[in-house]
C-alpha cells in the first residue's frame, strides 16, 4: 500500500486493476472503508481523507461540497485516474453525486452508503446548531456532540452486540478537529442537491432500516429518481453501514463492482 500526499490531502492507494475511489462522510476518514477491503480484490483501492480530516492538512474555513469535488478531482489527476467506480458514505455520497454531474467521464458507477440528495430543513438546522456548539465548546463540545450522535448514528443491535463497531464510530467522531468538524457541518447545512435525474451511470444505494439520516423510504424514493439506480436496506443497521454490517456490505460491494467493472 502507498500513501500519497496530494496538496496536503492524504490518500491510501493499494491493489491493482480498475480504480475504485472512496469518499468518507461527516465525522469519517479513509478508515471508514477498511472493513470492505476484501471486496476490492482485483481493483485499485483508493481512500481519500478530505481536507482537515484524518491525516490530511488543509484550511476548512468556508469549505463547500464544490471544494470537496475539486479535491477529489485533483487527487484523480495526480494519480492518473481517468475513470473509476466511486464509493461514498453520507456526506461523501453528495460529493460523488455532484462529481458524476460535473465530470461524468470520471464516474463509471456509484455505490453510495447512507445516501442523501440533500439534508432536510430540520437536518440543516441541527447541523448549524452542532457547528455552533463545536465552535464555542472546543473538545468538550465535540465530546457532547459525539455522545449525542452515538445514540442514533448506530443501531441498537450494534450498540449491544458489536462493541468494536460502536467504539470505532465513537473514535472516528472524537478524533475530529472541532474546528474542521464545525466547518463541515456548515458545508453540509448549505449544500444543495445534484441533478440526480440526469446521473446516467449505474447506481446502488445502501441504507439501514434504522438510519435516520438516510431513511429507507427516502432512499428508495431517491433511487426512483435516478435512471439506473437500485436500493438495498440492511436490517438492524443505522447510518454507519460499512462499519455496522460489514459482511453484507462486502457482498453487495463485491457484486456491484464486478458487475460494473
Amino acid at each position: 500500500m502507498s500513501l500519497h500526499l496530494v496538496q496536503g490531502v492524504a490518500v491510501e492507494d493499494s491493489g491493482s486493476g480498475p480504480a475504485v475511489v472512496c469518499v468518507h462522510g461527516l465525522g469519517g476518514t479513509s478508515n471508514t472503508w477498511t472493513s470492505l477491503q476484501s471486496a476490492l480484490n482485483g481493483f485499485r483501492f483508493i481512500r481519500i481523507d478530505l481536507p482537515g480530516c484524518g491525516r490530511s492538512l488543509g484550511n476548512t474555513s468556508d469549505i463547500s461540497i464544490k471544494d470537496m469535488v475539486d479535491c477529489v478531482q485533483t487527487v484523480c489527476r495526480a494519480l492518473s485516474i481517468e475513470t473509476a467506480q466511486w464509493l461514498g458514505h453520507s456526506m461523501g455520497t453528495m460529493v460523488c453525486q455532484h462529481l458524476a454531474q460535473r465530470s461524468p467521464a470520471l464516474v463509471k458507477s456509484l455505490l453510495l452508503f447512507g445516501p442523501l440528495a440533500a439534508p432536510t430543513d430540520a437536518a440543516r438546522e441541527a447541523l448549524r446548531a452542532r457547528a455552533d456548539k463545536l465552535s464555542q465548546g472546543g473538545l468538550a463540545g465535540l465530546q457532547e456532540v459525539a455522545e449525542a450522535l452515538l445514540k442514533t448514528a448506530v443501531s441498537a443491535h450494534t450498540q449491544s452486540h458489536n462493541p468494536a463497531a460502536y467504539a470505532f464510530v465513537r473514535e472516528s467522531l472524537m478524533r475530529q478537529s472541532p474546528r474542521s468538524y464545525a466547518d463541515y457541518c456548515l458545508a453540509l447545512a448549505q449544500a444543495r442537491a445534484a441533478d440526480i435525474e440526469h446521473i446516467e451511470m449505474p447506481v446502488l444505494l445502501i441504507t439501514g432500516d434504522e438510519d435516520l439520516v438516510a431513511p429507507p423510504a427516502a432512499v428508495q424514493a431517491m433511487a426512483r429518481r435516478m435512471p439506473r439506480a437500485g436500493s438495498v436496506v440492511l436490517q438492524r443497521c443505522a447510518h454507519w453501514t460499512p462499519v455496522e454490517r460489514p459482511h453484507e456490505c462486502i457482498r453487495e460491494t463485491r457484486d456491484f463492482l464486478k458487475r460494473n467493472a
